[in-house]
């Protein structure tokens, strides 16, 4: 088989995953406290290096050339976004380090992180995400109960007043080991571990009336989706290059005159 044709089918593989993660981040480039993922690569060496079978024959032109190029596992950018003041009162933003603690379901680790602070309160008066109703959680990890017919403040450190008495403090959190973070979809976060056993104390603080924007550079994401759908289709050229050279070998080479 021609080798430059797996050559440049890991580079279309590739590309078309560059593709997925870039196309994916410029489809959040409005979710509120989206995380854009990002995508690496690394060269892959021959197979006779990297299988580590250097007892067997090869051809050392075609290992100069290497075995292609593969991807790495994406990482989540937590850098902190810029905020949006919306004035809404229950609608929360992190300035810094930090991250919102949710109840999702009855599990054994029900807690997930998130800087979505667009919250609001459900019939029972329960503080709890606009998105998907998931209750957000105080400093203890229990659920916080509001009066829905009083004025709601909530402090820089996430302590909530109503009536001029203090009534919960939301809880804010950090995960020190930011690579231990999975994305769940939803604006969701989870640790390869229990998140109560990975996080510490929060280190922002709480902005009343905002919500952070998405992390995505609309124009930077568009070049990158952009430059990913090129790098595929020069990929596929390469593909249909060897496949038609390997035809004219087969059909005119070998014919006899």
């Amino acid at each position: 088989m021609n080798y430059g044709l797996y050559v440049s089918a890991s580079g279309a593989l590739t590309n078309m995953a560059r593709q997925d993660v870039y196309s994916n981040n410029l489809a959040n480039v409005t979710t509120a406290g989206f995380k854009p993922d990002m995508f690496s690569i690394r060269t892959r060496q021959a197979v006779r290096q990297e299988d580590n079978l250097a007892m067997l024959d090869s051809n050392a032109m075609l290992e100069r050339l290497g075995g292609g190029v593969m991807p790495l596992p994406t990482r989540i950018d937590q850098t902190p976004s810029a905020l949006e003041v919306t004035g809404g009162p229950l609608d929360l933003g992190i300035e810094g380090e930090g991250f919102f603690a949710v109840r999702m379901g009855d599990s054994d680790d029900p807690i997930r992180l998130t800087r979505d602070g667009r919250l609001t309160l459900n019939a029972s008066g329960m503080l709890v995400r606009a998105t998907d109703g998931a209750p957000v959680l105080d400093t203890g990890d229990g659920e916080i109960q509001l009066n829905r017919d009083a004025a709601v403040n909530i402090a820089s450190d996430g302590t909530v007043r109503q009536n001029g008495a203090a009534v919960a403090k939301i809880g804010l959190w950090s995960v020190p080991n930011a690579g231990a973070m999975v994305r769940e979809g939803n604006g969701l976060f989870r640790t390869h571990g229990p998140v109560s056993e990975s996080r510490t104390a929060g280190t922002g603080s709480i902005k009343q009336g905002a919500v952070e924007m998405s992390g995505v550079n609309p124009i930077s994401a568009l070049m990158q989706v952009t430059s990913a759908s090129r790098a595929v289709q020069g990929n596929l050229r390469m593909i249909s290059y060897f496949d038609n050279t390997m035809g004219m070998a087969i059909s005119q080479l070998g014919r006899v005159t």
